[in-house]
């Protein structure tokens, strides 16, 4: 029997004190592979010790590359240059990570190898022709199951990748990311154009690690010609882990707290403008760059919040935080709609449906439709046992609602926390949340 995990939250409390949130899990994933390619050592600082980004790390050492931690975050990865890595002697198993999956793909399509790619239930069922297929157009060679799933067969096709210009059919920093990485093995160049800006941590990272990458509005270029020069990475905190914080202090009366070195890449702040939008009152102190990427304190106080229409251009920028956005528009008086959200359907769950049917069961007003969901907010939040489904987001999403609850919610299924966040129920609970873990 694999062990199961329940959430139980008691009623009531405020989010008070200080803060540093795990790293970012996007940056963390790539500090491992481009570390892993670049020449020299590289030394990273912040990387989040969860299941996901661990799941890259064990892939890269599969590969023949020496990495040495994490210790408290800390890691020392020994580069074997842009063709260095070896044959693995087994498929490569990414646990519940898509990320890695969808970047490995590119990755390994132009090596010299051949190499499996595998995950957990969750990740094998989730759609993978959104990168193999335009992969297959530079002429990499990778087999699906008949669904467009996992286990991803991937042919080594070194120095036989050919650059394509692609236009994104849907917004993705993963396909994104995928094509770029394919495009560094590639004959001429690889340019992917975008439909609405998404994350760009693989370019900074790129950059960072001086490999040309060139950038024009929504097309992002690049070639073979490029090498990876170790350096040092400081991981900022992870703004999708933040919010869950930021909506508890936003909705929790007496709640005051500051939340230090967050990452604020500007293709990562829609639930901060969605927040602010809806009258939450956060301040970004001590604004910096560290390693490319923009980082700062964010001081959180409670507010009364209203329903708003959520602006569609700011939908890619929040797809990670929606579960925890839905609990704040619960908390919020007045309507709240999104749309232009379908992504959210095709997550470690559906997370629309999800969250629609435990805020249902919490007596809130949640109305999913095909690409989004209205609640109408402002009525008291219940209890009840709502099940998370084994996603980590909506595990946390429900803990948060128990702030503002009248009575007591219990959430099944809580066990892949740690593929993002395994120190949330400590910090929540430090912070002011009433949070016990039933294990079984």
């Amino acid at each position: 029997m694999s062990k199961s995990i329940t959430f139980k939250v008691n009623p009531g409390g405020s989010l008070k004190g200080e803060a540093r949130v795990p790293g970012d899990k996007s940056v963390s994933h790539r500090s491992i592979m481009l570390g892993s390619l670049a020449e020299g050592v590289t030394r990273v600082k912040g990387f989040l010790e969860a299941e996901d980004a661990l799941a890259t790390l064990q892939a890269f050492r599969d590969m023949g590359v020496e990495i040495e931690g994490p210790v408290n975050g800390e890691l020392t990865i020994h580069g074997v240059g842009k063709h260095g890595l070896k044959a693995p002697e087994k498929e490569l198993y990414l646990g519940n990570s898509g990320t890695s999956m969808r970047l490995l793909s590119g990755l390994l399509a132009g090596q010299a190898f051949d190499a499996v790619l595998t995950g957990d239930k969750s990740l094998s069922g989730r759609p993978m022709k959104r990168v193999t297929e335009p992969l297959k157009t530079m002429g990499a060679e990778i087999k699906t199951t008949e669904k467009g799933t996992a286990p991803l067969r991937i042919t080594g096709k070194d120095g036989q990748l050919n650059g394509i210009d692609y236009t994104m059919p849907m917004a993705s920093a993963q396909v994104k990311s995928c094509l770029l990485l394919a495009g560094m093995y590639a004959q001429g160049d690889t340019s992917v154009t975008e439909p609405a800006p998404t994350r760009d941590h693989t370019e900074r990272m790129l950059a960072g690690f001086n490999y040309p990458v060139k950038k024009e509005g929504n097309k992002v270029t690049i070639n073979a010609d490029g090498k990876l020069t170790a350096c040092e990475i400081d991981v900022p905190s992870d703004i999708s882990s933040a919010a869950f914080f930021l909506v508890g202090a936003s909705i929790a009366p007496g709640s005051d707290l500051l939340l230090k070195h967050v990452g604020i890449n500007p293709t990562r702040t829609g639930v901060i403008d969605i927040l602010k939008l809806m009258g939450a009152r956060i301040e970004v102190l001590n604004e910096r760059i560290v390693g490319g990427e923009p980082v700062a304190d964010l001081h959180v106080t409670h507010s009364r919040l209203n329903g708003i229409d959520i602006p569609e251009e700011l939908v890619p920028l929040a797809i990670d935080e929606f579960p925890v956005l839905f609990v704040a528009a619960a908390c919020a008086e007045g309507q709240t709609r999104l749309s232009g959200a379908e992504e959210l359907r095709v997550k470690e769950s559906d997370r629309i449906q999800v969250m629609a049917d435990g805020l249902k069961i919490l007596g809130v007003d949640a109305e999913p439709t095909p690409d989004g969901m209205l609640i109408q907010g402002g009525k008291p939040i219940g209890g009840g046992t709502v099940e998370s489904h084994g996603d980590h987001r909506i595990a946390m999403a429900f803990s948060i609602a128990g702030l503002k609850a009248h009575a007591p919610i219990t959430i099944l299924d809580c066990l892949n926390v740690n593929t993002s966040f395994p120190e949330f129920k400590d910090l929540v609970k430090r912070l002011g949340l009433d949070i016990s873990v039933a294990e079984a």
